[in-house]
This record gives structure tokens, C-alpha cells and sequence, in this order.
């Protein structure tokens, strides 16, 4: 089993989606892809941070993404 990209977007609505999804104590792993434009010394025009998460733990995470998607 590996990761699943579950939000590709903001960092204000990546870090809203991943406190919802610890709640159900499922961890996120975090590619953000702003932070590591900026310290290699060029800018990012897709302002896109990337959440992650175990295929495994997708069914105790899926009714907090699918709260999340419905109230954007």
C-alpha cells in the first residue's frame, strides 16, 4: 500500500483539510511545492501545496475529505 494524493491547492485550504483529517487520527503527509520553489531560489506560479495519505487509512479520512470538498 503507499500514498494517495487526496487535495492539490492552497496552503490556507491544505492546512483546513489536514487538521480535519488528523482529527480522525489519520496522518498527512504534506508536498509543498511553494516552500520548495522559494528556497531554490526561483518563484512557483502554481501555488499548489499537495496533501497525502495512507491508501489504508483512506476510509477513516473519507468523510472528512468529502465534508471538505462540499463546504469549499
Amino acid at each position: 500500500m503507499g500514498l494517495i494524493k487526496i487535495f492539490s491547492g492552497s496552503e490556507v485550504l491544505a492546512q483546513n483539510l489536514k487538521t480535519r483529517i488528523e482529527e480522525k487520527g489519520v496522518n498527512v503527509v504534506i508536498k509543498d511545492n511553494i516552500q520548495s520553489a522559494r528556497l531554490a531560489g526561483f518563484g512557483n506560479a502554481d501555488a499548489a501545496v499537495e496533501l497525502f495519505i495512507q491508501e489504508s487509512d483512506y476510509g477513516k479520512a473519507s468523510s472528512a475529505i468529502e465534508d471538505f470538498r462540499m463546504n469549499i
